[in-house]
């Protein structure tokens, strides 16, 4: 009964309306922007290099920690598993629509994050807080306070850390373990709960710069290593990759009738690429927000670069893997994390196993301890700051609870509750969208005028 309402919470959350929200807003920022996030993509791996650093600015972290922070809540199982996922529900097409909504996303990202540092809200402590919640509150007014609880809410649901936990306890248990039967038990998923629950306390008592330190130190390694795994295994496979692409762009306008029609394929598409990503879905926002910087738009411009490598590049790669390998057409039962494990083992043997199981047990602890930061900041909008170290002790017996929980239904009320935190982030962006147009003129204007007064210092030396 409880599966039966989730689906219908998620039906009702993900449908046309959303759809049209998220892609027809993507569209928006992407024209009325005139592809800012696109033109100027070179300056944003500069920004990246620190090349603009000059150590002063609200915020506790560099533009590079906070990508990698943000990418930390990204760049793990949603890529992984979410991927797979995507693929048992909606077949080849849902890979298209995942590609289309990363595009979309860049340029989402882009005045979604730019807004986050425009609005940010300073505590009496002098403390920084940003989140589409504060540009609500901030860039819109009490007129629009309901959309700034519905986020805090909604995020407080989104980033239970249970999806990432249960994937993580499938592996362990299914995967590099079968024949060890007691680890099948109800016993052993309660341990291990207990286990990792004080591993990722050990992280988050440190506050964000300890997950920002952490995540910088083993994201770029471990997204390095499974970019060379995926590469290799398309290699060994590469007579069937046209046959592949041209299943995805075929599947996208003409499913087969087991994936419920085209637009089913969409939405599938759509909201796992959100999902993935989390463009327009203000996560990212948070974590951007904490950046050390006055300039709004550098820290959008890094933003940007989330879509890029996260879907586009990673998801891109678990996708091809999967279809290449044809698991897909063999995996009768298998979903999630265990259709890609799958995939690996086809392309390198037992070997492939362990080495993603490495990938999965850091990717999703990363995960799991960015997630911790975004829950804490919508428990803190929502209780204020005295109430937020209780988070911390709901957010650990939530890791437990992860351990033992129906993969099914967490994933469907994750999917649900990223649904809901879109509409604040996508309407407040699409309302102070012209602010960002102004910030983007000024901050270019005065980038050029800087380019100048240097060429010309340059000259006369």
């Amino acid at each position: 009964m409880i599966e039966t309402w989730i689906n219908a919470f998620v039906g009702f959350v993900w449908g046309k309306p959303m759809l049209i929200l998220l892609v027809g807003g993507g569209l928006f920022f992407t024209l009325y922007g005139k592809f800012t996030p696109f033109r100027y993509i070179r300056h944003s791996f500069q920004l990246l290099t620190g090349k603009f650093d000059d150590g002063t600015g609200s915020g506790d972290l560099s533009h590079r920690k906070a990508l990698a922070a943000a990418l930390s809540g990204t760049l793990g199982l949603g890529n992984i598993a979410g991927v797979a996922l995507a693929l048992s529900a909606g077949g080849p097409g849902a890979v298209f629509w995942m590609w289309l909504t990363a595009l979309l996303g860049v340029s989402t990202k882009f005045y979604t994050c730019t807004l986050g540092v425009m609005y940010r809200h300073r505590d009496a402590q002098g403390r920084v807080h940003g989140g589409p919640m504060y540009t609500v509150q901030n860039g819109l007014g009490a007129p629009y306070q309901w959309l700034a609880i519905l986020f805090a809410i909604a995020g407080l649901m989104g980033f239970v850390p249970s999806f990432q936990i249960n994937q993580l306890s499938a592996v362990i248990q299914t995967q590099l373990f079968p024949e060890v039967s007691w680890l099948d038990s109800q016993a052993f998923s309660w341990a291990l709960g207990l286990i990792l629950a004080v591993f990722v306390g050990c992280v988050i008592w440190g506050g964000l710069k300890r997950v920002a330190d952490v995540a910088s130190t083993l994201v770029p390694l471990m997204a390095g290593s499974y970019f060379v795994m995926a590469v290799l295994a398309l290699l060994l496979n590469a007579e069937k990759i046209p046959a592949v692409f041209s299943s995805i762009f075929e599947s996208a306008f003409a499913p087969q009738a087991v994936f419920g029609g085209v637009l089913s394929v969409i939405i599938i598409g759509v909201s796992r690429g959100a999902f993935s990503n989390e463009a327009g879905i203000g996560t990212e926002v948070m974590a951007h927000s904490a950046a050390k910087t006055d300039e709004p738009v550098r820290e959008g411009l890094v933003a940007s670069l989330g879509p890029i490598i996260d879907t586009l590049i990673v998801c891109s790669c678990t996708a091809l893997v999967i279809l290449v390998t044809g698991v897909l057409d063999q995996s009768e039962g298998m979903q999630g994390v265990s259709l890609t494990m799958a995939a690996f083992q086809s392309a390198f043997g037992t070997t492939g196993t362990w080495l993603l199981a490495a990938q999965v047990l850091i990717l999703s602890f990363t995960t799991v301890f960015t997630f911790w930061y975004y829950g804490y900041k919508c428990f803190v909008y929502l209780f204020g700051e005295q109430a937020g170290e209780y988070y911390k002790y709901l957010y650990l017996g939530l890791v437990v609870l992860g351990a033992v929980a129906s993969v099914d239904i967490v994933f469907l009320f994750l999917i649900g509750a990223y649904g809901l935190m879109a509409v604040p982030t996508m309407v407040s962006g699409i309302l102070l969208a012209p602010k960002v147009n102004q910030e983007v003129k000024r901050y270019f204007g005065e980038e050029k005028h800087r380019l100048n007064i240097a060429r010309t210092s340059q000259q006369t030396d």
